[in-house]
């Protein structure tokens, strides 16, 4: 089972999820991919078996992936003030991998019915959708 966690920005989001699935799932292999080299450190020092940064990365890690989580942003050209290519949101979005994708809004994309939940909320949601998914 190979977990990717991309994220990009100041990387809060991919560290706080890499510990959350580090904690619940201590022998899964999880890849942070940063959009930048701060995101993919703040992944390493959470826990993250390996990292990479960029969008080749995020290119070869969705042909191999089970499992990607990060923002909904990821899935959307130009999203995250411009982080997110094109060809990096179209390989995410052909991916065979299952998505578990949080509701971020810095994508310019609004989400009817979404619930007000802190980030912590969310991680702890994802971490249960993870769990529902290897099981």
């Amino acid at each position: 089972m190979q977990i990717v966690v991309i994220d990009g920005q100041g990387g809060s989001l991919g560290k706080t999820l890499v510990q959350a699935i580090k904690q619940r799932f201590p022998g899964t292999y999880v890849l942070g991919i940063g959009t930048n080299s701060m995101a993919a450190s703040a992944m390493l020092h959470s826990g993250a078996d390996g990292i990479a940064t960029g969008e080749n990365p995020v290119v070869v890690a969705a042909r191999t992936a089970d499992l990607i989580v990060g923002p909904l942003g990821i899935i959307t050209a130009d999203a995250l003030h411009g982080e997110i290519t094109p060809t990096m949101a179209l390989a995410i979005a052909q991916s065979r991998a299952h998505k578990i994708l949080l509701p971020i809004s810095k994508c310019n994309v609004s989400i009817v019915g979404r619930q007000d939940l802190s980030l912590g909320e969310m991680v702890s949601l994802a971490v249960e959708e993870i769990a529902l998914f290897i099981a």
